[in-house]
């Protein structure tokens, strides 16, 4: 479908509202998950005018089902992403039929917001990801890595050392760098190995993943501030059921990139919006994600702004949410 590659050319609401209406249609006729469900909340895709009347899929139908829009004869199964999970605990996967498309998404994506990567070092500090199969963080940092060409671009797992004496380096040669990390990562870095370098690029994502205590973003920032002499904190927020990212450049306030939009919806409602500034659950609209589903309610808890920006502020628990238990057994 030529739309996975002309998302990438939006530059309006308009343009936005056509391709995702456009997308959404294909959707309802191709993946049997979505359809499923649609007809479970009686919704006919014909009548579906405006993206405000468009159903949204909970995420954890990637638990339970193959989300694919594609069929059997058509399916071209290049790359599958699993989320990460505790022992026993069930993991998500994402049947991904065009690794292309990913691949432009989060280029383009990067590029909208940082400019050409080739122009940076790129490091990249993900222990949890690095120690699993199947991370689409982990596919998209090592793509990163050798565009940027940089002789020092790299992963890093548990050498703190050696990650401290890059970033010497780079530092003395004014090298633009950017240091990507889990959370509790960066901060374990932070504390053993401090480095003043203000020009870094400290971006985190990912928490704790139970490794330490969670703490509110305002303190995790201004740790990291300090153990890093940053003025800012920037972080990604991506997962693994969708194909795109969204970024912050400090204090939590996200944006994303022209095909990609979030919905705030209301907590114990998933079928209403919330009103501008209150918090409520975080949907998604990735129209990078032609071939599983654009329209998707998060496990997060977040506000959006008048400008279309948002924050992220906790997770929720969907035992209680009206919509989220249709088809899952």
């Amino acid at each position: 479908m030529a739309i996975s590659t002309n998302a990438f050319l939006i530059d309006s609401p308009n343009e936005f509202e056509k391709a995702a209406l456009e997308i959404f249609q294909f959707q309802a006729l191709h993946n049997p998950v979505y359809k499923k469900y649609l007809e479970l909340l009686k919704c006919n895709p014909e009548s579906v005018t405006s993206t405000s009347q468009i159903p949204f899929l909970p995420v954890e139908f990637y638990k339970t089902h193959e989300v694919r829009a594609r069929s059997q004869e058509e399916r071209v199964k290049t790359k599958t992403f699993s989320s990460s999970g505790t022992s026993g605990q069930e993991v998500s996967k994402h049947f991904v039929e065009d690794i292309s498309v990913y691949e432009k998404s989060f280029r383009k994506g990067f590029e909208l917001f940082y400019g050409p990567v080739k122009d940076f070092c790129v490091l990249a500090l993900l222990p949890s990801y690095l120690e699993r199969e199947g991370s689409s963080l982990v596919y998209m940092m090592d793509t990163l890595i050798k565009d940027s060409g940089h002789p020092q671009s790299g992963f890093y797992l548990h050498n703190h050392d050696q990650l401290f004496n890059v970033l010497t380096e780079l530092k003395a040669a004014g090298n633009k760098t950017i240091l990507i990390g889990v959370t509790y990562a960066l901060l374990d870095f932070a504390e053993s190995h401090p480095i003043d370098f203000p020009q870094l690029i400290v971006m985190e994502t990912g928490g704790m993943k139970g490794k330490r205590e969670e703490m509110i973003r305002a303190d995790v920032h201004e740790k990291l501030k300090k153990g890093f002499g940053v003025s800012h904190i920037h972080s990604e927020y991506g997962m693994t059921e969708l194909l795109s990212q969204a970024y912050s450049k400090g204090d939590g306030i996200f944006q994303t990139p022209p095909w990609m939009k979030i919905i705030i919806h209301q907590q114990h409602d998933l079928f209403s919006e919330a009103g501008e500034g209150q918090t409520g659950v975080i949907s998604v609209i990735d129209l990078a994600n032609i071939y599983s589903c654009s329209f998707i309610t998060t496990q997060d808890v977040g506000r959006k702004h008048a400008d279309g920006s948002f924050e992220v502020l906790g997770r929720t628990d969907f035992s209680d949410v009206r919509g989220c238990n249709l088809m899952i057994s």
